[in-house]
């Protein structure tokens, strides 16, 4: 395999990326990996850094839209029981960065944590939601984030405490190639009360998201200060049903789009281009793309 050599187990050149993504849209990865255990993850990114390849995480495709003509460099994928480990000590909780967040959610509400249970319905690893701060009109996740352990680009292990850290509106601080793992320190409560939250939360969640398409999450960030959020400006827009090839903007909620038969990700990525320059037009707002361009 060339760079990749005394890695075949664990490296595929031209992975469809299609299949890893919720819009199942894209071109294939040029490299795709997933590693067993922390070990070969720092040994593989070494490689890629020396090789000068560009790398990224995947996650569960929630909010990636993958190119047609496909990605370039490697894409890591933690697929591996070590990462997506869930464990309980009090009223702190750890879990690897490959854990399913909606895992990480019930785990702690079963245990009497509270804190996370608003997120329950929320697409994605448990590690690209601290990286991004996912959140709800609730909170977010940032704020119960207790230590985060991370994976430079340089193949170097760092530990982030409270006080290394900063979130913002669905941002952070760790930047860093990987989140391997993340401890949340949360509020003990009754398990039941908290219970029935979170089946309220799943309720509301779903009822509000497109069913039973190809889509992905939330295309454009809620814009701050402006008392809508961007589900409603695109809606007030005029611009639900609104179409470019196989991609249409969902009738169900305006902020997602479901890509049709025959759709490509070019369709979707000149909707999304539409539908900003329309929002900034007839309702005077620029909206901020939320979905990440691979």
């Amino acid at each position: 395999m060339g760079i990749f050599t005394g890695f075949e187990k664990i490296v595929r050149p031209d992975e469809p990326m299609a299949m890893h993504t919720w819009f199942q849209l894209g071109g294939p990865a040029e490299y795709f990996a997933e590693p067993g255990d922390l070990d070969e993850l720092v040994a593989l990114v070494r490689r890629g850094t020396e090789e000068g390849l560009p790398m990224r995480v995947l996650g569960r495709g929630s909010n990636i839209l993958v190119r047609d003509e496909g990605v370039s460099g490697l894409v890591i994928f933690l697929s591996a029981p070590v990462f997506r480990n869930i464990s309980i000590d009090g009223h702190m909780l750890s879990a690897g960065g490959g854990a399913r967040l909606g895992r990480v959610v019930t785990t702690a509400v079963h245990a009497g944590l509270a804190g996370i249970e608003e997120l329950v319905a929320i697409p994605g690893t448990f590690g690209g939601a601290v990286h991004g701060n996912a959140g709800t009109h609730g909170g977010d996740i940032g704020q119960w984030v207790a230590s985060a352990t991370v994976l430079t680009h340089a193949g170097e292990i760092v530990q982030r405490e409270r006080e290394d850290m900063v979130f913002g509106y669905r941002k952070s601080s760790l930047d860093e190639l990987v989140i391997v793992s993340a401890t949340l320190e949360l509020e003990e409560e009754d398990p039941r009360e908290l219970a029935k939250r979170l089946q309220k939360h799943w309720i509301i969640r779903k009822a509000n998201q497109p069913l039973g398409h190809q889509s992905a999450g939330c295309i454009f960030k809620n814009p701050v200060g402006v008392g809508a959020g961007a589900g409603e400006l695109i809606d007030d827009a005029g611009l639900k049903g609104t179409r470019v090839g196989g991609a249409v903007v969902s009738d169900h909620h305006a902020n997602f789009i479901v890509a049709e038969q025959n759709c490509t990700s070019q369709d979707v990525l000149a909707l999304i281009e539409q539908v900003r320059t329309q929002v900034a037009e007839r309702m005077e707002v620029e909206l901020e793309q939320e979905i990440e361009i691979w």
